[in-house]
């Protein structure tokens, strides 16, 4: 499998402290790859440095062959898209101005919008079916209406990399299905490498061609979702028990966590949600 995003030895942190360390990681091209892991296991700050929002301590990230850390900051823009968790806005800022700041990697210090600029923030928002609320401000849309103008805020900048930073937070399910369809169908008919961070493991599985699994800021396991997602995993990612089994309409695995390692095997199981 071809990548054009390679991490090498990589590790980072925070004043003097480590978060994540010695990553090796291959980006497959043209396919979403989805990091899972527990609280403050070091998804986000990985996130960060593959983007070049944060310097690495040691090791290397490339991109097309290139340490991206080198790279000037306009030609990284236009290779990839970031969007952080919890963006805020600006007061007062409509859809379409917050659109069409993906298009600011491609322009000249004097010059305006293109013809070319204004057809791709028009593209943008029809892919993200935003197109009807463009003149909206963005404090006046549902929560999953503002994560689809930062969707089409990424794709503006015409990129062939997005990343983002758990897409689904604070999302009721059906909003939450409705980002992650999005991202799958940007994927599939325009080729976009998509690379996210989420916390709800079924949701990773239903819509990533391969998972990262992180443990204590080092890589446990990488693969597809029938490889990563056993019980073994769960149990030494996320310290919890749990029963694998095969979605019914699908065809994919499906985690149902009952307990946490620490409880004792005589505890009754907890069969909650199977939204782990």
């Amino acid at each position: 499998m071809q990548s054009r995003m390679q991490a090498k030895g990589l590790s980072a942190g925070y004043n003097g402290k480590k978060v994540f360390r010695e990553l090796n990681l291959d980006v497959p091209e043209g396919k979403i790859t989805t990091l899972i892991g527990s609280n403050g296991s070091g998804k986000s700050t990985i996130l960060k440095t593959l983007c070049r929002i944060l310097s690495p301590d040691s090791g290397y990230v490339y991109l097309d062959g290139e340490a991206i850390h080198k790279m000037p900051a306009k030609t990284v823009a236009q290779k990839l898209a970031l969007l952080p968790q919890g963006a805020h806005p600006p007061s007062g800022i409509t859809v379409n101005d917050l659109v069409e700041y993906g298009r600011f990697p491609y322009r000249s210090s004097l010059g305006g919008l293109s013809m070319q600029d204004r057809e791709i923030v028009e593209w943008a928002l029809a892919s993200t079916n935003m197109t009807e609320l463009s003149y909206r401000e963005m404090d006046q849309l549902s929560g999953g209406q503002q994560q689809r103008a930062w969707i089409a805020m990424a794709l503006a900048q015409k990129t062939e990399l997005l990343f983002l930073d758990e897409p689904t937070t604070y999302l009721d399910i059906s909003h939450q299905l409705d980002i992650l369809y999005l991202l799958r169908k940007l994927n599939q008919e325009s080729g976009v490498t998509v690379v996210m961070i989420l916390h709800d493991l079924n949701h990773a599985i239903m819509f990533s061609d391969y998972l990262v699994a992180i443990k204590n800021g080092m890589l446990y396991a990488s693969g597809t979702p029938a490889e990563i997602i056993t019980p073994q995993t769960l149990r030494e990612v996320f310290d919890v028990e749990s029963e694998v089994i095969n979605h019914p309409i699908l065809n994919v695995p499906v985690c149902l966590p009952y307990r946490t390692t620490e409880h004792t095997e005589t505890a009754p199981p907890l069969l909650c949600s199977p939204i782990c």
